[in-house]
């Protein structure tokens, strides 16, 4: 999945993959938190956000960044994903799908003509904004947002 992820994005090790979780109490599971990092994390999810954190041992190499040991997570508010979070009763591998040579994501029918013969499964769930996630590095001293996307910033 890993791999295939990775093609499908055009993007190489250095690109954080995220683990896409029900929940914090899932989060603590995957990341490592101190209190400043969990205040921050609390407000953003769940929403349209995706965390930067330390990785705990739970989570494999090959989802973590090669150099920084670190994880995206996040908790989306989308129905549709979170019934398929309970249902599985584990994490999804996810990534913002940015095609590679394209600056946005694309709606879901392009999106579908896209990527399908590279892929197992399309799950149309209906409209969902087209921006990524607002992508939040907690990793270092203080919060750096790194990419401004649906999540708006107003508690870092």
């Amino acid at each position: 999945a890993v791999r295939r992820i990775r093609q499908i994005r055009g993007v190489d090790e250095g690109h954080h993959l995220t683990l896409v979780l029900r929940d914090l109490q899932d989060i603590g599971h995957f990341a490592r938190l101190d209190n400043w990092q969990f205040k921050i994390v609390r407000l953003g999810t769940p929403g349209h956000f995706t965390f930067l954190l330390p990785a705990t041992r739970e989570v494999p190499r090959r989802l973590q960044h090669p150099k920084r040991s670190t994880v995206g997570v996040r908790v989306p508010d989308h129905p549709v994903v979170q019934a398929l979070l309970e249902s599985l009763d584990e994490p999804l591998l996810s990534s913002s799908l940015i095609l590679p040579d394209e600056e946005e994501i694309y709606d879901s029918e392009d999106l579908y003509d896209a990527v399908h013969q590279d892929i197992d499964c399309f799950v149309d769930a209906g409209y969902c904004a087209l921006e990524p996630t607002t992508l939040i590095d907690l990793t270092g001293p203080h919060p750096a947002v790194l990419r401004q996307g649906a999540g708006v910033v107003d508690f870092v």
